[in-house]
């Protein structure tokens, strides 16, 4: 009698403890294993995933030129002109004032 006891008790601890444990652990495996399959394979080669995973080192960025282009240099002349027109209107109205 105490024999069958322990043989259900044991059944049942198979069956409700290590069969789930040993499921899950089973479906984790081969999470894992497809995970690293695919990341050695494929995932590696895609730069959103470099950039995510921090594999891909970040380019040094370059100082923007002054002289970049036509809206900088039109403001730049613009000023130029304006410092110009100023210098002359107070030359101008020095020479008034004598």
């Amino acid at each position: 009698m105490a024999s069958r006891c322990l043989a259900a008790a044991s059944e049942a601890a198979v069956v409700f403890l290590i069969r789930p444990i040993l499921a899950i652990v089973f479906v984790f495996t081969l999470i894992l294993l497809g995970w690293y399959v695919a990341w050695t394979t494929v995932l590696v080669h895609v730069p959103l995933v470099q950039e995510i995973a921090g594999l891909r080192p970040k380019k040094p960025s370059k100082p923007k030129p002054a002289n970049r282009g036509r809206v900088a240099k039109f403001y730049r002349n613009q000023a130029e002109a304006a410092q110009r027109h100023s210098w002359e209107l107070d030359t101008w109205i020095g020479m008034e004032e004598k």
